[in-house]
């Protein structure tokens, strides 16, 4: 929904772009693994769902928030983050005590989730970023986002697959054939 429209509380729903300054003010100062502002990373995964809408998008950008960042579910909202956006990020967003394959298993009952949770893999698998990565690390985690795609990749319609990896990283399409 764009601003202005309203729930059932005063605050109006955020923008796509407010959405991305919330997201980019929540990962301020953090890294990924190879020393890239962390935002460019959630900024990656939305791009890889713009197809499906703003409100992917918009979990996209903030699928990381709940786990790497001290805001809460209640505070998206307050925020004025849509329900079904939030219920997104809390359904791609490991749990304590929670295993990542069992994670990985609950995100693909999920349609909008799995959308998101392969554009994240599909970034995160991507031979570019990979190659800055120690070898061992490199190695292990090419073996869990591989596991991850077997998981993830049967649970959505071919197409929506195609369609995200080819935006996020494309070498990846190579395992759809």
């Amino acid at each position: 929904m764009e601003k202005g429209r309203h729930r059932m509380s005063s605050t109006p729903f955020l923008t796509l772009d407010e959405v991305d300054a919330l997201a980019a003010r929540a990962h301020a100062g953090q890294y990924d693994r190879i020393g890239v502002p962390y935002v460019e990373h959630v900024r990656a995964v939305a791009a890889g769902v713009a197809p499906f809408g703003t409100g992917l998008r918009m979990a996209a950008l903030l699928h990381d928030v709940l786990e790497d960042t001290p805001l809460t579910a209640g505070e998206l909202l307050a925020a004025g983050i849509p329900a079904a956006v939030v219920a997104t990020v809390r359904r791609v967003t490991r749990r304590p005590g929670t295993d990542y394959r069992t994670m990985l298993l609950d995100v693909a009952t999920d349609h909008a989730a799995t959308l998101v949770k392969i554009a994240d893999n599909a970034h995160n698998s991507r031979a570019d970023r990979a190659a800055l990565l120690p070898a061992a690390d490199r190695e292990r985690l090419a073996e869990r986002y591989r596991a991850a795609r077997a998981v993830l990749w049967p649970a959505v319609a071919a197409a929506d697959v195609r369609t995200v990896v080819g935006l996020v990283n494309p070498d990846l399409l190579a395992e759809l054939d």
